[in-house]
């Protein structure tokens, strides 16, 4: 079987750009599972759909095809064929990833996607029901995280330096986090919890450089 790493953590934690950086270091491939509930929801959004509506969204779910191309600037996500990356870090796309990743339909045709490839190649996976769902028996298994004010401000600088900030307020950015955290941690299905075996790593008072190498560490340590 290949080396599997399982990052969990919550939104705004930093997962998907320590783990892009630590998969480059280890010579693996990073799966941000996200970003694949994000390209969902975009494309419901997309096609008119009410994300609050169950049957619909997981109907579509299972009707389309989303696929995950590894290039050199990292993960894309297509869905029927259009890729939609650039449009995955608003607060919009993380609203409704955080609805449509409720429905245990929708979960299930993802886990089964994840999981596919995983067994086809060496990875560092990440997202909020890793270790505890997709990749129970992963090599290493990470919970990172930090608190709610630093995750806020990160997710804050984020959309700033991206443009996309538009007249959103860091109390607004503060809020909508908090509410993403209470939605997935307290959702029927796969909700976002530390796996027992996990290793916690608070990132609080670490600036970037310092996240990666304690996760490098961490994962040569249990490679070797």
């Amino acid at each position: 079987m290949p080396v599997n790493i399982a990052m969990d953590g919550p939104v705004g934690a930093g997962k998907s750009t320590i783990a892009d950086e630590v998969a480059k270091r280890l010579g693996i491939l990073h799966l941000d599972t996200g970003a694949m509930y994000r390209a969902l929801g975009v494309a419901a959004l997309d096609r008119g759909l009410d994300v609050n509506d169950e049957e619909a969204v997981t109907n579509l779910c299972q009707t389309i095809h989303m696929d995950v191309t590894h290039e050199q600037g990292g993960q894309h996500t297509l869905v029927d064929g259009e890729d939609l990356t650039s449009r995955l870090r608003t607060e919009q796309a993380s609203m409704a990833a955080s609805k449509v990743a409720t429905y245990p339909g929708v979960r299930a045709e993802m886990v089964r996607s994840q999981q596919r490839l995983a067994r086809s190649h060496a990875m560092l996976v990440d997202g909020r029901d890793i270790g505890t769902r997709v990749l129970p028996k992963a090599t290493l298994k990470i919970f990172i995280t930090a608190s709610p004010e630093v995750r806020a401000k990160r997710r804050f600088l984020q959309l700033k330096e991206s443009g996309k900030l538009g007249d959103t307020t860091f109390e607004q950015v503060l809020s909508d986090l908090l509410a993403r955290d209470d939605q997935d941690m307290h959702r029927e299905t796969d909700p976002l919890r530390r796996a027992e075996d996990a290793v916690l790593v608070d990132t609080s008072e670490m600036d970037f450089e310092a996240s990666v190498e304690a996760i490098l560490a961490l994962a040569k340590e249990r490679m070797a």
